[in-house]
C-alpha cells in the first residue's frame, strides 16, 4: 500500500495549524511531518543539557531554548523543532508569536538508531544554511558520544568527537562545556 501524498501547503498555512496543534510538525518546503515522540534516555538527555547549558549561560547574553521552539531555515524553507536552541546577544523571530527562531547560534539534536539519519545528514545540510549557527551538536542516544560541527572562519566546518563518561565536549563559541557524564546522568 502506498502512502497518500500530502497537498503542498504555504508556510502561512503551516503556521496557522501548528500554533493551534496538540502535537508538533515541522515543515519542509510544502509538506508537514510529524515531531516523533521521544523515549525516557532522550528526554532525560534533553533535560541534562537543558540545565547543564543554562547554568553555564545565565551571566551570558544567551537564551537556551527546549524542544518547543520551532527554528525556520529561511534559505530552504524549513520549520524544524532542535532538541536544543541557544540563541545569543538578539534573539530574532519571524512575528509577534516569539514561537519561530531566525537566528540560533547553537543547535542540538539527540539521535536515535530510528532518527539517525535524518538528524545526522538531512537536517545539518539545512542547519548549516543559517549564517547564524556557530555549533551543531549531536548527542547519540544510544552511547556515551557526541558531535560537535563548528563553523569555521572560512565557513567550512569542523567536526570534534567526543566519547566516553569522562571526558569534556567544548562549545568554545558560546563559552561552555558539556560534561557527558552530567549529559548522560541517570542513563549510563
Amino acid at each position: 500500500m502506498y502512502a497518500k501524498r500530502q497537498q503542498w501547503i504555504s508556510p502561512e498555512e503551516y503556521l496557522e495549524m501548528e500554533r493551534q496543534a496538540e502535537t508538533r510538525n515541522e515543515y519542509w518546503n510544502g509538506q508537514v511531518r510529524a515531531k516523533p515522540s521521544a523515549n525516557r534516555a532522550h528526554n532525560l538527555i534533553v533535560v541534562n543539557l537543558l540545565c547543564h547549558l543554562s547554568d553555564q549561560l545565565k551571566d551570558k547574553a544567551c537564551e537556551v531554548y527546549a524542544s518547543a521552539m520551532r527554528v525556520k531555515v529561511s534559505s530552504s524553507n524549513w520549520y524544524v523543532y532542535p532538541d536544543l536552541a541557544v540563541a545569543c546577544d538578539d534573539p530574532q523571530f519571524e512575528d509577534l508569536h516569539e514561537d519561530t527562531l531566525l537566528n540560533p547560534t547553537v543547535m542540538v539534536d539527540v539521535i536515535s538508531k530510528s532518527n539517525e539519519i535524518l538528524d545526522h545528514g538531512t537536517r545539518f545540510v539545512h542547519y548549516r544554511l543559517l549564517p547564524s549557527l556557530t555549533d551543531y551538536v549531536v548527542i547519540f542516544e544510544d552511547a556515551a558520544a557526541i558531535e560537535v560541527y563548528s563553523r569555521q572562519p572560512d565557513e567550512k566546518w569542523l567536526l570534534s568527537f567526543y566519547e566516553g563518561m569522562d571526558v569534556v565536549a567544548t562549545l568554545s563559541a558560546i563559552g561552555c562545556d558539556l560534561v557527558l557524564a552530567e549529559v548522560y546522568d541517570m542513563i549510563q
